[in-house]
């Protein structure tokens, strides 16, 4: 996905995006277009049924999460942000959208694709789902207001 194809999806895709800023954070449009031109791979399903952003280490990308992965790897694909609508959950995407990612990161010559899930507040699906890909813990972080976060990484 381009920056060219948030046409007729950008709007959807943006309040896709915001429905679940608790998890992801807050994006403006102009804000979206800027992470998706910045993009590894940015990848959705359908109008805006699911959205997957990722990044490899040379983005420039201020987010602390990603700036972690970049203070311990050389090279990597970071997922910024992966969300299902509700609608469309239980139907595979956000499993069809990662497999889709290993191999891009894969064929780019990356030997592991990283991110980071909620600790607090918790979010038990998440984990439940990147345990069962295969991603495996390497770190943590906690944050001004609360927010704590487990990082990890899984080989491609």
């Amino acid at each position: 996905m381009t920056v060219a194809d948030l046409e007729g999806a950008g709007a959807a895709l943006l309040a896709l995006n915001n429905a679940h800023a608790r998890e992801l954070s807050w994006l403006t449009a102009d804000r979206l277009a800027a992470l998706v031109g910045e993009a590894f791979a940015a990848r959705r399903v359908g109008l805006a049924d699911a959205l997957l952003i990722a990044f490899d280490q040379d983005a420039a990308y201020d987010s602390p999460n990603f700036l972690w992965f970049r203070d311990r790897y050389d090279r990597f694909v970071y997922v910024d942000r992966i969300v299902v609508a509700e609608a469309a959950r239980g139907r595979g995407l956000a499993r069809a959208l990662y497999l889709d990612l290993f191999a891009a990161a894969k064929a780019a010559g990356h030997a592991r694709v990283v991110c980071e899930v909620n600790a607090d507040p918790p979010n038990p699906a998440s984990d439940a789902f990147h345990a069962a890909l295969g991603f495996v813990e390497v770190g943590t972080a906690a944050f001004e207001g609360g927010k704590a976060v487990r990082y990890f990484e899984r080989a491609v």
